[in-house]
């Protein structure tokens, strides 16, 4: 009713003659109600978001120092013993891609082929399409990224409603300080420590078996083997990414079950003399999990992109290797492919997580609006 009345006032503002020719105020037209509408609004700042985002690193990425056709020459000298005259020729004769093209001329055809939901073809790989490279091994990084995100966010729940209710004691100083420790060593810090301490001083595991997503031998499918054997290959990537986020789980809903404790409503809820329990969940766990719900969602688009450098040190078959291979490959059409997932993933989480909101709290949606 609030906006109404506020596109009611503004449209009379603007045309006080009409309305009173008709009685009242006139309705605001099409284009003021598209602009003001939250949801279209989002939509269209995300479209534009991914469309700057793909065209920066469009332009970042020829940036780069190298020649991505030479690159391949040298490639094939090194691993096929070519001759550089008979490298080049046969390099330009599979390269899909033409370096020496007017730069203006490679953007429209970079953008034709996003539109068209091309990404191009491998440079490295001819005749290998940018999205079957990416789809190949992008479910195994949304399985160790996405696994171990999940257990932190459990995890990171559970602890922090426990030390915000016991904040104070020994448990509470001894966690805060353990979750502040883990969220200050990066991922990778992390992956390295675990190989070195517990793969070679302390022999816990064969590092060398571990490398790729499955044992040679094993076939895919819904079966005990198979996923026992996956779950064994992701296991200390999902270590890392659970050990890396827990702590900044922890401490967050610390904080959020705090604020949330010394709230009116939860003093009254007490004063009432309502159950402990029914004060826990529908009062204080529902409200104080709320903006890490969000957070969650955002985290989520980070999935595709955040385990380059974990997968690189564990060897794990996921879009983080392969997309660090891409980059020293001077393999554009696949660094751009990679890059626009990226942003893809992480523009929907923000745009679900805005809508969820948006739906849960209706203040959200009637500011945006305004």
């Amino acid at each position: 009713i609030m906006s109404d009345d506020v596109h009611a006032e503004e449209a009379a503002q603007l045309s006080p003659e009409l309305a009173r020719e008709s009685g009242g105020p006139p309705q605001a037209s099409l284009g003021y109600r598209i602009r003001h509408n939250y949801v279209l609004g989002r939509i269209l700042k995300s479209l534009i978001t991914i469309w700057a985002v793909a065209t920066l690193s469009f332009v970042l990425v020829r940036w780069m120092p190298g020649d991505p056709l030479q690159a391949y020459v040298q490639r094939l000298m090194s691993q096929q013993g070519l001759g550089r005259q008979e490298a080049l020729a046969r390099a330009s004769s599979l390269l899909s891609y033409d370096p020496d093209a007017p730069l203006l001329d490679q953007y429209l055809t970079y953008l034709g082929g996003l539109v068209q939901g091309n990404l191009g073809q491998s440079i490295v790989a001819p005749g290998t399409s940018v999205i079957d490279y990416i789809l190949a091994y992008l479910p195994w990084t949304l399985f160790s990224v996405g696994l171990g995100l999940l257990l932190s966010f459990l995890i990171g729940i559970a602890l922090g409603v426990l030390i915000a209710y016991k904040r104070g004691r020994w448990i509470d100083h001894l966690i805060t300080n353990i979750s502040s420790a883990l969220n200050a060593v990066p991922n990778y810090m992390w992956a390295m420590l675990v190989i070195v301490v517990f793969g070679v001083q302390l022999r816990w595991f064969n590092v060398s078996s571990l490398r790729g997503t499955l044992t040679p031998g094993v076939q895919p499918g819904f079966t005990a083997e198979f996923i026992l054997d996956a779950l064994t290959h992701a296991a200390l990537p999902i270590a890392v990414y659970t050990l890396t986020s827990v702590g900044g789980w922890i401490l967050q809903m610390k904080s959020s079950t705090t604020q949330v404790l010394e709230d009116d409503y939860v003093i009254g809820a007490k004063a009432r003399g309502l159950p402990g329990s029914r004060i826990h969940i529908s009062y204080v766990g529902r409200n104080a999990i709320l903006p890490l719900f969000t957070q969650f969602a955002v985290q989520l688009g980070f999935v595709v992109g955040g385990s380059t450098l974990v997968e690189q040190i564990f060897k794990y078959d996921g879009v983080g290797y392969y997309f660090y291979d891409a980059i020293v490959a001077r393999d554009y059409p696949v660094v751009q492919g990679f890059i626009l997932i990226i942003t893809v993933s992480v523009v929907l989480a923000n745009l679900m997580a805005d809508l969820l909101l948006s739906r849960i709290d209706p203040r959200i949606r009637v500011e945006g609006a305004r």
